[in-house]
Parts: C-alpha cells; sequence; structure tokens
C-alpha cells in the first residue's frame, strides 16, 4: 500500500542527525539526498522515510501509495480530482527522482499531499 512518507520540518539539520542515529541500530540510513532541504532514510536503495525543510507555513505530511502501473497513476489522479482533490502534481515522469519515477500528486480535503507512484519501466 505505502511507497513512502514524508515530512515537512522546521529544521532538517537536526532532523537528519536525529534520525541518523537512530535509525542506525535497524540497519536504515541515508539513501536520497540529491536536493537541497531534502534527505530520506530507508534500507539500502529503498528511500522511504522523506524530511522536507520548510521554513515558512504549516508543516504537512506526505503520504505516497504504491501503484501497479502508470494507468494506476492516471485513475487515482482522475478519481481524486472528482472526489474533491485539488491538484497538486499532475500525471508525468519526475526523473530527478529516478528515470522510472511516474507520480502524480493531489491535496486532499485536510490539505496533505497524498500522491501514487509507479517505478515500473512502461511505455
Amino acid at each position: 500500500m505505502f511507497d513512502h512518507l514524508g515530512l515537512s520540518v522546521r529544521d532538517l539539520s537536526k532532523t537528519r542527525a536525529f534520525y541518523t542515529a537512530a535509525l542506525a541500530p535497524l540497519g536504515l540510513g541515508v539513501q536520497w539526498d540529491k536536493m537541497a532541504g531534502v534527505v530520506a532514510f530507508g534500507a539500502p536503495g529503498r528511500p522511504r522515510l522523506w524530511f522536507a525543510q520548510k521554513d515558512d507555513g504549516p508543516t504537512g505530511v506526505h503520504i505516497a501509495l504504491a501503484a501497479a502501473s502508470r494507468a494506476q497513476v492516471d485513475a487515482f489522479h482522475a478519481a481524486a480530482i472528482a472526489a474533491g482533490g485539488r491538484d497538486n502534481g499532475a500525471p508525468g515522469l519526475r526523473p530527478h527522482y529516478h528515470p522510472n519515477y511516474y507520480g502524480a500528486f493531489v491535496i486532499d480535503p485536510d490539505g496533505h499531499n497524498l500522491e501514487a507512484v509507479c517505478h515500473a519501466a512502461e511505455a
């Protein structure tokens, strides 16, 4: 069901230090830090817990749900918009994450960022 979880934080350096220490005994560590203001933790090669610096406004939650296909991502986005969600990123490739990252984003009625993502290579 879940692909990954993201949280906005006020002090990314403190968050990074805390989670680096706390997750090490579980065999988890930094798996992605290719973009300023963002760090992700998980098992080797599997970033699952993401943190992003948020300097102003409310912090929030980002929930990414695993999709089996790009068509499912498209259908999720259409259904969520029809149900009252607000578009926060149309379905499409996000190659800055990896070449096959295909996702779509909506804001739910409570203001949370909800995503469906497919990692499979498809035409």
